[in-house]
Formats: C-alpha cells, structure tokens, sequence
C-alpha cells in the first residue's frame, strides 16, 4: 500500500511503500476514501520540521470502509463507513473497542446523510463542539474567532448553530475572510486593512469581546493573542486554542487582571457524544465542509497537496485526499 511519509528534511513529503496492516485485539482495519490534510499540525510543525516524522504522526482525519476486524470488536461490521483518527494512508488499523472513561474514540460510524467529501471533518467538528462546551458565554455576548483555518472556521459554525450571539470573525486572508462571511460571522474584520483591536471595540460599543477564541497559531501567534487580550472586556475569556510553536505568550500584568485564559482541552477533550452532534451538524449543513473544502487531489499527488498548503495559505482552506481513485 501507499501512505505519507516525511523522511528528514524540511518540506520533504512523499508518499512510500508499507505493507497492509493487519488488526490485532480490538482493532479495525479502514480502507481510505478520504483524508483531511491540517495545516496547523501537519504543515505548520511536521512540515517545516527538518528531521524525519514518524508516519503514524501524518495526518489524523479521515473516512472510509471497515476492511477486517480484531477479536474483540463486536459494534462494527465489515463495510461498514467510518470515520478514523488515522494518518494519511490506503490502509489504517486503529483501535476499535468502544471509548471508556478517560480515553476518546479512534474510530466512530458515519451517518447515512453525511457524505465522503464531509466525513473527513467529523474529529475537527467534534473538536470545535467540545470547546464551544467548555467555553463561557452567555446570550447577546459578542465572540470575536480570531483565525478562520479550519478550527476557526468550523468554532465559527457550531456557535452559529447555537445562536443567540454576535460573531465577530478575524483573519488577514481575503478568502478566509470571504468564506466567514459566507458561513455566519456578524462581522468580519481583515486584519491586514484594519486594526482588529480598534475594530471589536467599535463593534461592540467601546467595551470588548465577552469572549475571544483564540484559533491562529503559527509564528503570528504571540501578536495574534496579545491582540486577542487587548479586545477583551472586562471579566472577558479567552480561549486559547490553536498553537503557537513554543513561542513565549505576552502576559502582560495590567492586562491580565480581571481577565481569564481558558485553555481548549481544559475539561477533556471530545467525546462519543461531541462526535454524534458533529455529524448531525454536518448532515444538516450547519456545518458546511462542502464550502469550506477549496481543493481536491488524489492520494497520488499527496506531496503537492502538502506544497499547495505551505506556500500558498491565502489560496487554500480544507484540502482533502482521495484515495478511492483509479490506481491505473
């Protein structure tokens, strides 16, 4: 079979050859249909790293067809379609054994309404309802979502599922921008035409964002959040989220007090029942995968997908694999 791969080397992607795997005790073997590439963790750090990463650590999101089954796992059926917590590969085994107390699901049936193209999106959607749970808001706040990739997007999404508040979506890329319109933030704020901070005060009458999500990472992570801190009211959260790569956090004491920092896995992370509301939000398009996917490519031209990514992010939103094409 084909999966990715990332020897040493900054930037060097590649697909390589591995045997099928086969699934031991409580284990499931899933033939890909599609995988989600994420540009924060697997662009973002694994990419740009220089040394080798193991390949189990390339990707995470994907769909596809249970393909054999370990002792053990009685839930699931051959043929069955599935979402898995799995790399980029033809063929994944993952642990199939329902969640127990403390530990999350690596493998979780699809809906009958949710289609290939959606279901890669299943564990960053169950992700963003988890942290839209634990985050601390109230009816009529103003909630700023300051970065609009992926988690940013999809956060954007559950809250407005929710309803009841006023969405302020913050991002400097034209398109990300676009799309937070599209996908129903209030408003929109580009923060490379106009000062965010000066912006959320405007529009929310000099006093600040009852809550900011904190979804950037990356190297404009420590400005992003100082930002993000500045556009708090008082008593005001922010939740932090996406990564910023061991860079040091601002913390400034004046602007700290009487302001809280609410880290995203605080709580625990997702759970079976973050997945289920996931995939009916995704079924009813309340969360919509279909608009937020801007490029296909087939398993085969893998490695450009990971180059479109990394040095083309003002093009580029979800960028999904297809492993069902013709091999020939």
């Amino acid at each position: 079979m084909k999966r990715m791969a990332k020897p040493e080397g900054r930037g060097n992607v590649m697909l390589e050859d591995a045997p099928v795997p086969e699934p031991g005790y409580g284990h499931v073997r899933v033939k890909a249909v599609r995988s989600l590439i994420s540009r924060g963790s697997e662009i973002g750090r694994r990419y740009v790293m220089d040394e080798a990463i193991d390949p189990q650590m390339m990707g995470y999101s994907m769909a596809g067809v249970v393909d054999a089954l370990g002792e053990g796992v009685e839930h699931l059926t051959i043929g069955d379609r599935v979402g898995a917590v799995a790399p980029h590969a033809q063929y994944v085994v993952v642990a199939g054994i329902p969640e127990v107390q403390g530990k999350i699901p690596e493998i979780f049936p699809l809906t009958p309404g949710v289609t290939w193209d959606q279901a890669p999106y299943w564990m960053l959607g169950a992700s963003a309802v988890r942290w839209v749970d634990i985050a601390p808001f109230e009816r009529d706040n103003v909630i700023v979502v300051l970065g609009q990739g992926l988690v940013g997007s999809l956060m954007l999404q559950v809250l407005r599922a929710i309803g009841g508040v006023r969405l302020v979506a913050v991002d400097a890329a034209p398109l990300r921008c676009e799309l937070a319109a599209e996908l129903g933030a209030d408003h929109v704020v580009n923060a490379a035409e106009e000062d965010p901070v000066a912006a959320v005060r405007r529009l929310s009458n000099g006093v600040g964002a009852e809550l900011v999500v904190y979804a950037v990472g990356g190297p404009a992570g420590p400005r992003a959040f100082e930002q993000g801190m500045d556009m708090l009211s008082s008593g005001g959260t922010l939740h932090l989220i996406g990564k910023y790569e061991h860079q040091t956090l601002p913390l400034t004491s004046d602007v700290i007090q009487g302001r809280r920092i609410l880290g995203g896995y605080f709580g625990g992370q997702w759970h079976a029942g973050s997945a289920r509301r996931a995939l009916a939000l995704l079924e009813s398009g309340a969360l919509d995968a279909d608009r937020m996917t801007t490029h296909h490519f087939p398993y085969t031209r893998a490695p450009e997908a990971f180059h479109l990514l990394h040095d083309h992010t003002d093009q580029t939103l979800g960028v999904l694999l297809d492993w069902d094409v013709d091999e020939s």
